[in-house]
């Protein structure tokens, strides 16, 4: 499962980690991903989504039906 939100958009950031010498390495920000499944009224059926838990406060601030719209105009397959 690739830390991208369908929602949101949100992906990983990257940047370094610098330890008490000064070495710095790579690393990356994951946002908080989580699958879930939402059912769909007007559909009669459920979508499996892969939202952060930022999308997953959109949901439920503007409501699925909007939100699923939303990323059809957008060109998203759901």
């Amino acid at each position: 499962m690739s830390a991208h939100c369908q929602v949101t958009g949100r992906k990983p950031g990257f940047g370094k980690s610098v330890s008490h010498s000064h070495v710095r390495t790579s690393r990356r920000w994951n946002p908080n991903i989580q699958r879930k499944t939402y059912y769909l009224p007007g559909e009669d059926r459920r979508v499996t989504l892969t939202v952060s838990a930022k999308g997953i406060k959109t949901i439920d601030r503007d409501g699925i039906e909007a939100v699923v719209a939303r990323l059809r105009a957008r060109g998203d397959k759901i």
